[in-house]
């Protein structure tokens, strides 16, 4: 593709260089034949290193150069305007829609496996882990995409018999798309070395999940796509609505409640229709999942919002695809209810040094990512102080990581504050209490609001002995009981 494009934007410089004088020409000439052996050789060299390596890694840096060039970042800029949506009909096979919006929809594309089917448990889990008052807020749209119609109408059979009040209370529709509205699927392109069925399957699952998106696009405040033999955590909803409030006034365009494939990520039902556009304009191009990071990442979210405990868990054990064993499991998963601290808005400070990009921001969120300074000195703070004076339940603090253990705070207290002085930029309080001390680099403590009897308008990890080791804070959790109005 590099190749391509170089010979291509040269092409279209050849009416500049005709203008030019012969010996100019000629040299144009040359340079190009230079460039462009030299780029063949590069391109041998790294698919000789794929070849060694084996890196997936290489792989999905190689997927991103594909759609790096320029024509393809035009062409996204004219997707970007895309808003309405893909001009298909859609077959209602059970249920319909409500007029009354939602405020999540749970889509889900489902195709004939020659081993196991999943679809009727992923659907219970569903179901079954949210409360009364989490499925009034819900939405579930089951795509069958296979164009077996006799395998169609089985499942629907099934699906109306096993969930039939859901059908009926407009929480869970099942639809299908015609295949007379599916793009080419034969003699697409060979990417990956993946061999022809391979593509045909990645690249009509691609349609597939566009064909979805457009349905949902106004069914909801908000969209998460699941696959078909998914496991749910109990209460996710709530989970779920507790992250996005957590990140209100904050830019993303995708959220992932599970690391694994297109399971657990969430949107802004206002961006679907143009995913969907996006996917049936690379449909031959990547698996889905690898589209999924150039879109976010043409939208300028460059980094993944990941949180942990994983609200789904991938529980089929053989592959929609041949039927092949698929044993993946989200090891951050967590099925029984878990509670997701608030961590309402405060600015974040902090008087250690600072390793690279590891800023104080990143210890405060449920992202997997950390605040890491290095060797921190007798009097070192952490700070946060809150926007609005608080109520505080509970704290807990975890330092250092799996990978480096030895850089956690090993001599340090936990402290809250009050009485807050000083411009909005530079406000701190003027008195703490102390809390307690740090055990093993950990923090944790309870039942505060029956401890602390002021508002709370600061909060502080306090460093008592300098220490050799860096000091990674990988996560502060602060859970409010209520909040104080002045």
């Amino acid at each position: 593709v590099t190749l391509l494009y170089v010979f291509l934007h040269m092409r279209l410089n050849l009416k500049y260089f005709d203008k030019m004088r012969c010996l100019r020409k000629r040299s144009a000439v040359s340079f190009l034949g230079v460039l462009v052996i030299c780029l063949l050789f590069m391109n041998l060299y790294i698919e000789d290193g794929y070849v060694l390596e084996g890196d997936k890694q290489l792989i999905r840096e190689t997927a991103t150069h594909q759609l790096n060039p320029e024509r393809y970042v035009h062409t996204f800029k004219e997707l970007s305007n895309f808003s309405g949506s893909i001009n298909i009909s859609y077959r209602y096979l059970a249920g319909t829609p409500l007029p009354r919006k939602r405020y999540l929809t749970i889509g889900l594309s489902s195709v004939k496996r020659k081993k196991g089917n999943y679809l009727l448990e992923t659907i219970k889990s569903i179901f079954e882990q949210s409360s009364y008052e989490e499925l009034k807020e819900i939405a579930v749209v089951v795509q069958l995409a296979d164009f077996d119609s006799a395998w169609c109408e089985g499942m629907v059979q099934d699906i109306s018999q096993k969930f039939a009040h859901h059908i009926i209370a407009g929480r869970l529709i099942v639809i299908h798309v015609p295949e007379e509205y599916y793009p080419v699927l034969d003699g697409l392109k060979r990417n990956y070395n993946d061999p022809e069925d391979r593509v045909k399957f990645r690249s009509k699952q691609n349609v597939d999940y566009a064909f979805l998106l457009n349905f949902c696009a106004n069914l909801s405040d908000y969209y998460v796509m699941l696959e078909d033999d998914v496991r749910c955590s109990k209460n996710f909803l709530t989970a779920v609505k507790k992250v996005i409030t957590s990140r209100e006034g904050s830019y993303w365009v995708t959220l992932e409640f599970s690391k694994l494939g297109y399971i657990g990520k969430l949107y802004h039902s206002h961006d679907l229709p143009r995913l969907a556009h996006f996917l049936l304009m690379f449909y031959q191009e990547m698996p889905c999942d690898w589209l999924l990071i150039h879109f976010r990442g043409l939208l300028a979210q460059k980094e993944v919002i990941r949180f942990k405990p994983s609200l789904f868990q991938h529980m089929g054990y053989y592959s929609s695809y041949k039927g092949a064993e698929n044993k993946l499991k989200d090891d951050d998963f967590e099925e029984e209810s878990f509670d997701i601290p608030d961590n309402p808005p405060a600015n974040l400070h902090t008087n250690m040094n600072v390793f690279e990009n590891y800023e104080a921001s990143k210890a405060y969120s449920s992202i997997d990512e950390y605040f890491w300074g290095k060797a921190p000195s007798t009097g070192d703070f952490y700070g946060i102080v809150f926007e609005k004076p608080i109520k505080i339940s509970k704290i807990k603090v975890v330092t250092g990581t799996e990978d480096r253990q030895n850089d956690i705070l090993q001599h340090g207290a936990l402290e809250v504050g009050e009485k807050i002085v000083g411009s909005k930029k530079g406000r701190q309080c003027t008195t703490y209490l102390r809390l307690g001390e740090f055990k093993n680099g950990n923090f944790e403590i309870t039942d505060l609001e029956h401890k602390v009897l002021f508002d709370i308008n600061c909060m502080r990890i306090l460093v008592t002995k300098s220490q050799k080791e860096w000091l990674i804070i990988r996560s502060i959790s602060v859970w409010t009981s209520q909040t104080s109005v002045q």
